[in-house]
């Protein structure tokens, strides 16, 4: 009974709520899950935002790697909490506004469809949730640069 409520916690969590398991483009909807949880870390102090981001990123190394046991696969697309911390990496501690919102998805999108080296490396040779998850890290820490750097230029 508690084994299968930790799965149930898990997959419920490694799958976004379950927007893991839409049979298009998982991984978008995935980051579109995180739009919320950038409004509402976007209220608290810049301290409390960092530490529930880091405690949500441990969260997802744990749910991910067991959602890859459960499920018997590795990095399955229903697994969408990658996406979901990678994103509020991009966006952290930037104030929200939908054109600030629109450059963030589509830079953290390119840099996790497209993996550019150091993304693909992690991609690759790292594994079980520390790997599902760090190589969004990585895309999320690439776009978040480009971001500020077009925030920089009057974004």
């Amino acid at each position: 009974m508690l084994t299968e409520t930790r799965e149930n916690l898990a997959l419920f969590i490694a799958s976004g709520a379950y927007v893991g398991a839409v049979p298009i483009a998982p991984g978008t909807f995935g980051t579109l899950m995180a739009l919320p949880l950038w409004w509402f870390f976007n209220q608290l102090p810049a301290w409390l935002y960092l530490f529930l981001l880091l405690l949500l990123i441990l969260v997802a190394f744990w749910s991910a790697g067991e959602a890859e046991r459960i499920l018997h696969q590795a990095d399955s697309g229903v697994i969408v909490i990658d996406e979901i911390v990678g994103f509020l990496l991009t966006t952290v501690l930037i104030s929200f506004s939908w054109p600030r919102f629109i450059a963030a998805f589509l830079l953290f999108r390119f840099f996790d469809i497209f993996k550019p080296f150091p993304v693909n490396w992690c991609d690759e040779n790292l594994h079980g949730g520390i790997g599902v998850v760090v190589d969004d890290l990585v895309a999320g820490i690439m776009a978040y640069v480009v971001l500020r750097l077009l925030l920089v230029m009057g974004l």
